[in-house]
């Protein structure tokens, strides 16, 4: 065969591919599922399954519809930092900054809510929007395209976590919870359970707090004594002395730089460390003391 008989076979499997590609939808895991829209009629709904505590979803041209089932493999009782074990889940959805071409409602029990609506060019990034879910309640995410001339340049793309009633602290949804629970301190029950049941549970001291009020939580700047424990890399450096990395909280709870060795512990909410219970080092030392000199504690820390 030819040079030019190979080059035209070449650009046919790669066109084949692209076509192929395009006109498709699959599902990478369970976890996350990316498709098109080209392939769907107008007035369909395509049915779709996720059974992960995380993941994303990309619809590109988005057309028809998509309607999506959330089934992550949690303990049967979710439990939070605080013990309490409610059965409860909650979810949070961060849509892409470049949001386009479809509706994102909340389908509980058939009745629909709108979480993120479809975007101008020149509107502002769309916020994260959580919802909670009982033990036997339907509840499905449902996507709606929104009908365009031209779909190319449209994608509808977002982030989804399901976690247990840890949340029940933390709201970054347009109806946040009330300041009182979210900024309360935590008691020494809470605070010893978090050690065992946080993303993350570091020794350190606040450098600095900068508010932002786009994303409405304040970013504590964290120089990190002792890391004890972090699910992902969140605290950071080369320095001998100490790691540095960041956590965010409620803008609400007004938190402000002092002096003093505090034991900071959250989760990890979409790749960024959210605060849980942070209470000053030494009054957790004598929590933990006492704690297990009345062998109530649930689970060990080498505190110094």
């Amino acid at each position: 065969m030819s040079a030019s008989g190979l080059w035209i076979n070449a650009m046919w499997i790669l066109l084949f591919a692209i076509f192929d590609a395009a006109f498709s939808n699959y599902s990478e895991d369970q976890c996350s599922w990316r498709g098109s829209g080209l392939s769907q009629q107008q007035g369909s709904v395509e049915q779709i399954s996720l059974h992960c505590s995380e993941g994303t979803l990309d619809w590109l041209y988005p057309k028809g519809a998509l309607r999506l089932s959330l089934s992550p493999r949690l303990p049967s009782m979710a439990v939070g930092p605080g013990g309490s074990s409610s059965g409860l889940i909650t979810a949070c959805v961060k849509p892409s900054e470049q949001f386009h071409g479809a509706q994102l409602y909340l389908e509980r029990d058939g009745v629909l809510e709108l979480l993120v609506g479809d975007r101008l060019e020149s509107s502002p990034p769309p916020r994260v929007r959580c919802f909670s879910r009982l033990p036997g309640e339907r509840v499905a995410l449902f996507l709606q395209a929104t009908p365009h001339q031209d779909i190319s340049r449209r994608i509808a793309s977002f982030r989804y976590e399901l976690r247990g009633d840890w949340t029940a602290r933390l709201s970054l949804d347009s109806n946040p919870i009330s300041s009182e629970e979210a900024c309360r301190p935590c008691n020494n029950t809470e605070i010893l359970m978090a050690v065992c049941t946080s993303d993350f549970v570091v020794r350190g001291n606040i450098r600095s707090v900068v508010e932002d009020d786009n994303l409405r939580a304040a970013v504590i700047k964290v120089s990190a004594t002792r890391v004890f424990r972090q699910k992902y890399a969140l605290f950071t450096g080369n320095s001998r002395v100490a790691s540095r990395g960041e956590v965010r909280t409620l803008l609400q709870c007004g938190v402000k730089p002092g002096p003093g060795s505090f034991l900071f512990t959250g989760r990890v909410h979409f790749g960024e460390a959210w605060l849980g219970c942070a209470p000053r080092y030494k009054d957790f030392q004598r929590a933990y003391t006492i704690a297990k000199a009345a062998q109530q504690i649930p689970c060990e820390l080498p505190v110094d």
